[in-house]
């Protein structure tokens, strides 16, 4: 049977990117259909614009930190309006290289939403159907909200970027990395933040210590931050105009302007009784795999729970013609594990050696304030499953301490008694992602806590503590 393409990728996010230029390279004939914008989460409404607002909102602390060292400055204020304008360009540019780079490598792109039609044949929002020997669903996930009277009011983290004033305050709701990189950010820009989250503590299934210390650190820049704490109403509280989003910004499928009340105060009802008035309500409260109308289980093609497709090793599905990458198949829900997954993929199917991408000892950061870097184990996983030694030390960085600022760091290594691996390794600092991606690789490579003892320390820096603990501060 002859087909139009060798391969159809469904989405044009970086794994999907990836896949369909890395197939294209082998000489297969590919097509890659998006129904928005080029990039995907990761680019267009996720990784890259929230790190450049991370960047933006670091400025306060460092004009504060830099009149502490003897520098005269005037008192600053954040114009989000000129910010905004520079990271829509920064992002139009980065969707711009995509294309370039799918153009490069002569695959075709149709610029519409596409679905499945059978296991070999994938029909656009027009009606045209064309023929696959292989699928490649890499379509991601979303945003959702809460099913409450009255959450259209509310916004998620896709609105962030394109709202046209800066709220004077805002209402997260959520304890994830989400919810709290966006905290951060929103207070460090000078929005008076408020966090509701229903758990005991912020960042489930990080480390019990590091998520810890990253909740007091938040605490004391001034977030509001409730734990054991939930919404329960919600409601108009006014006309007033803030915030609102435009009807051009808001036409994209995924920007999350569903209800016509956003951008005016809302009124929140507490689990804790208590009643507060917002400028806008942010919901942070988890992600869903985007597999609604796809025509997949038509197709033959099983779902998990969560509406997630459920794949083997090889990323392949029920339907031995249709693949799965990245968020949409519910596993580590990372840009750089789509991208491998992409790459595993191109490796099994197209060049007939046959990959499985490795999910293991994945390295991580929370872009907080400070960041938390995490790789391997957290302390309460290691103990479950076989005696450890925790090497850990909490201290005042250098250049805080100097500024008068009270800021705390954290360094720990969580070490296999019997075979003396680092079985996982948790920072929380200023450029903890930077400083996780290199303790990853030593991590991955199975450093015994004695190798990291053999390295010698750059001095004086926070990292130097990696390696100059030599006696554990407890057994676990």
């Amino acid at each position: 049977m002859s087909f139009d393409y060798d391969l159809f990728v469904i989405g044009g996010g970086s794994g999907g990117v990836r896949a369909a230029r890395t197939a294209a390279e082998t000489g297969a004939k590919v097509a890659l259909a998006e129904e928005y914008r080029m990039g995907g989460t990761c680019v267009i409404r996720g990784c890259v614009p929230k790190k450049l607002m991370v960047f933006a909102s670091g400025f306060s602390a460092m004009m504060e930190d830099a009149q502490a060292y003897g520098w005269h400055l005037e008192p600053g204020k954040f114009d989000w309006g000129t910010f905004r304008g520079k990271l829509h360009a920064e992002l139009d540019r980065l969707e711009s290289v995509y294309r370039s780079l799918l153009d490069r490598s002569a695959v075709t792109v149709y610029d519409t939403r596409a679905k499945l039609a059978d296991p070999h044949t994938v029909e656009l929002a027009d009606g045209t159907r064309v023929t696959a020997k292989h699928i490649l669903v890499a379509t991601g996930g979303h945003p959702v909200t809460p099913e409450i009277t009255n959450a259209d009011l509310g916004i998620v983290s896709n609105d962030i970027f394109l709202m046209e004033e800066m709220p004077k305050s805002v209402l997260i709701i959520g304890g994830g990395y989400i919810a709290c990189e966006f905290a951060c950010i929103l207070n460090g820009l000078g929005v008076e933040v408020t966090q509701f989250y229903r758990g005991a503590q912020i960042l489930r299934g990080f480390d019990e210590e590091a998520r810890g210390l990253v909740a007091e650190e938040m605490k004391a820049q001034g977030i509001d931050l409730h734990l054991g704490t939930n919404i329960v109403e919600m409601a108009p509280a006014g006309d007033a105009h803030i915030g609102h989003l435009t009807e051009s910004d808001a036409a994209g499928p995924e920007s999350g302007a569903r209800g016509n009340g956003k951008g005016k105060p809302v009124w929140v009802k507490a689990t804790n009784g208590t009643e507060a008035v917002y400028d806008h309500v942010f919901f942070a409260t988890g992600r869903r795999p985007s597999t609604e109308g796809l025509g997949l289980e038509e197709a033959g093609v099983k779902l998990g729970r969560k509406g997630e497709i459920v794949v083997d090793d090889y990323s392949q599905t029920s339907v031995p013609s249709i693949y799965a990458i990245g968020d949409v198949t519910g596993r580590i829900e990372l840009t750089p594990v789509a991208i491998r997954e992409g790459m595993a993929f191109t490796e099994t199917v197209f060049k007939g050696n046959p990959t499985k991408p490795d999910h293991d000892l994945v390295p991580s950061a929370v872009f907080t304030q400070p960041e938390l870097g995490t790789v391997g184990l957290t302390e309460e996983a290691a103990a479950e499953q076989e005696p450890v030694e925790i090497y850990c030390t909490s201290f005042k960085p250098m250049n805080k301490a100097f500024a008068g600022r009270n800021d705390r760091v954290l360094m720990k290594l969580i070490v296999s008694k019997e075979t003396r691996k680092v079985l996982g390794c948790h920072i929380v600092a200023p450029e903890a992602g930077e400083m996780i991606q290199l303790a990853g690789i030593a991590v991955k490579m199975g450093a015994t806590k004695e190798d990291f003892d053999r390295v010698c320390a750059v001095h004086p820096t926070m990292a130097e503590e990696l390696v100059t603990m030599r006696s554990p501060s407890r057994t676990a």
